[in-house]
C-alpha cells in the first residue's frame, strides 16, 4: 500500500500579510486574495494532512503513521517520534512583511507548550525586485539594549536585512529573530511546531482595527542576542545530482535539478523522503506507480521504498529527509 508517491491535500491559510502568488503562481485552489500559507504535509494538531491520491486517498497522515509505523517513517524515526510526523512542509507568500518573530528551542517548547521547537529553513522561489528578509541582528546586543529599542519602537534599527532572489536559501536556528519580507514566495521546511513568539508587527491592525498579540515576555529568554553569520546557505547546482543545502538533527535538505532521468537509491537511508517541486515539473515513480509533480506541489516517498525514478525535461526539486 505504501509503494507509490503520496500526495496530500494542501491546507490553505489566510493571513493578514498574505497575497495571491500561491493561487496565481503555484495554482492553489482558492478565491482569497490574502492567502499566506499552503501546508503541504502537516501533523500539527487540528491541521492533519489528508491523502489526495492513490490507494490511500482520504486517509489522514496520522492514520498512516498508526498503521504503517516504520514503513512510513523509517525505523530510527519511528523509535524517536512514534506516531508524530516530525516535519511541517509549507509554501509561503508574503504580500507584506510577516511579523518580526522567533521560535523557541525544544526544551522551552516542551515545557511551555508540550510541543517540538521550531528549527526551519527557507528556499526562495520568487522575489519581487528589492525584496528582502530579516535574519538576526546587525550586531550582538544585550538584553537591555534590545528592551530599550523594543519599548521605544525602534527595534528595526537593530535588525539585519538581506536582499533576496530566486534560489537563495536560509537556515533559521531557534532563537534567531526573523521575518519574511514583502514580495517573497518561498518553500519552508521546519520541525512540526506552530509555536511562534511575535515581538514586533510593524504597528499594523486588522480590518477591525485590532493589533495582533505580541509575546514580549515569552520571547525574552528564548532570543539569541548574538550576531551569527550562520544563516545563508550556499550550494552547488549540479544537473541530476543531490547537493546539500542544509543538514541538522531535525532534517536534511538537498537541491536536486533534474533534466532527463534520475535513479535514486535510498537503500542506505532509514527515512521517508519528501520532494518539493520549486520549478518545472517531473514524474516520480516507485515500482510501476508514478505521480506527476509540478511547481508548488509536494510528494512523500514512504521509507520502505528503496528505489525512486524521476523524469523531467527541466525541474528543480528540494529533497528532504530525516537522518
Amino acid at each position: 500500500m505504501l509503494n507509490y508517491p503520496i500526495k496530500f491535500e494542501p491546507i490553505l491559510k489566510e493571513k493578514i500579510w498574505g497575497g495571491n502568488k500561491l493561487k496565481n503562481i503555484l495554482n492553489k485552489n482558492s478565491s482569497r486574495e490574502d492567502l499566506g500559507e499552503s501546508w503541504e504535509i502537516s501533523g500539527v494538531k487540528g491541521d492533519i494532512s489528508v491523502v489526495q491520491n492513490g490507494a490511500l486517498k482520504g486517509q489522514t497522515l496520522n492514520a498512516l503513521l498508526e498503521k504503517y509505523k516504520d514503513g512510513l517513517l523509517g525505523k530510527k524515526n519511528f523509535k524517536k517520534f512514534g506516531a508524530e510526523f516530525p516535519l511541517l512542509i509549507k509554501f509561503i507568500d508574503a504580500k507584506t512583511e510577516l511579523s518580526v518573530q522567533l521560535h523557541p528551542h525544544d526544551d522551552i517548547a516542551k515545557k511551555r507548550h508540550d510541543s517540538f521547537g521550531k528549527t526551519e529553513m527557507w528556499y526562495i522561489m520568487q522575489a519581487d525586485e528589492g525584496a528582502e528578509i530579516n535574519v538576526g541582528f546587525k550586531k550582538s546586543i544585550s538584553k537591555e539594549e534590545y528592551l530599550e529599542h523594543l519599548s521605544s519602537g525602534k527595534i528595526t534599527e537593530l535588525l539585519n536585512f538581506e536582499k533576496v532572489q530566486k534560489g537563495d536559501s536560509f537556515f533559521i536556528n531557534t532563537g534567531k529573530v526573523h521575518a519574511i519580507g514583502a514580495g517573497v514566495l518561498l518553500a519552508e521546511i521546519q520541525q512540526t511546531s506552530d509555536i511562534t513568539y511575535r515581538i514586533y508587527d510593524w504597528d499594523r491592525v486588522d480590518a477591525e482595527g485590532n493589533s495582533r498579540e505580541l509575546h514580549t515576555d515569552l520571547a525574552l529568554d528564548a532570543i539569541d542576542f548574538e550576531r551569527k553569520d550562520d544563516f545563508k546557505r550556499g550550494y552547488e547546482r549540479v544537473e541530476n545530482q543531490s547537493t546539500n543545502i542544509a543538514s541538522c538533527e531535525y532534517f536534511t535538505t538537498n537541491f536536486l535539478p533534474v533534466k532527463g532521468r534520475v535513479a535514486k537509491d535510498y537503500s542506505q537511508l532509514d527515512s521517508f523522503v519528501i520532494y518539493m517541486c520549486v520549478s518545472g515539473e517531473a514524474e516520480v515513480s516507485v515500482d510501476d506507480n508514478s505521480e506527476k509533480i509540478v511547481q508548488g506541489q509536494t510528494l512523500l516517498i514512504p521509507a520502505e521504498n528503496n528505489e525512486v525514478q524521476i523524469t523531467s525535461e527541466d525541474a528543480e526539486l528540494l529533497e528532504v529527509f530525516v537522518e
